[in-house]
């Protein structure tokens, strides 16, 4: 099993992306290694294992790519949050902050039901805008937010602090 340090060797740093100033933290390099890849899914999930997640919620895109592999191996189901526009269903959807303007993020109406047991999972933790309009929106629809699971944290940036009581776990912190 990889450790944190061994996890953030795997993960390509490209300064001044997307805009100058900025450090980005890219996981490409870490998803296509396959065992940093499983050790990453394993140490997110064995964290979330015992709080009996329901569902997993992962926001689009790179949340697909963390959340549906922790989902699968805890054996919970998977939900994508997405743009607008993008989910095909009936839905709920609730406006956020960014740090350079907002977006919208949205979950089909029958996604989460209320009293389900949810884990937010993403790839990175900065400022908590998307993480915090999930928690939003599950808590909106009756979910019960358990977590929210992030590969990286930039700790920095202060997002684990926009979360409030959503308790945080993180694989590696910057």
């Amino acid at each position: 099993m990889l450790n944190e340090q061994e996890l953030k060797d795997t993960i390509r740093s490209i300064p001044d992306y997307p805009i100058e100033g900025v450090l980005f933290r890219d996981i490409t390099t870490l998803v296509k290694n396959p065992e940093a890849y499983h050790d990453l899914i394993t140490t997110i999930a064995d964290q979330l294992r015992e709080l009996n997640v329901d569902i997993v919620i992962g926001p689009e895109a790179r949340g697909f790519v963390i959340g549906s592999a922790v989902a699968y191996a805890l054996g919970a189901g998977f939900v994508l949050a997405r743009k607008p526009g993008k989910l095909p269903c009936e839905v709920y959807s609730i406006n956020y902050g960014l740090e350079y303007g907002s977006d919208r993020l949205e979950i089909h109406k029958d996604a989460v039901q209320p009293g389900q047991r949810v884990a937010i999972v993403d790839d990175l933790l900065a400022t908590g805008g998307t993480a915090r309009a999930a928690v939003d929106l599950v808590r909106e629809v009756g979910g019960e937010v358990v977590a929210a699971a992030f590969a990286i944290e930039l700790s920095d940036l202060g997002g684990r602090a926009k979360l409030g009581d959503c308790p945080v776990i993180a694989a590696m912190t910057y």
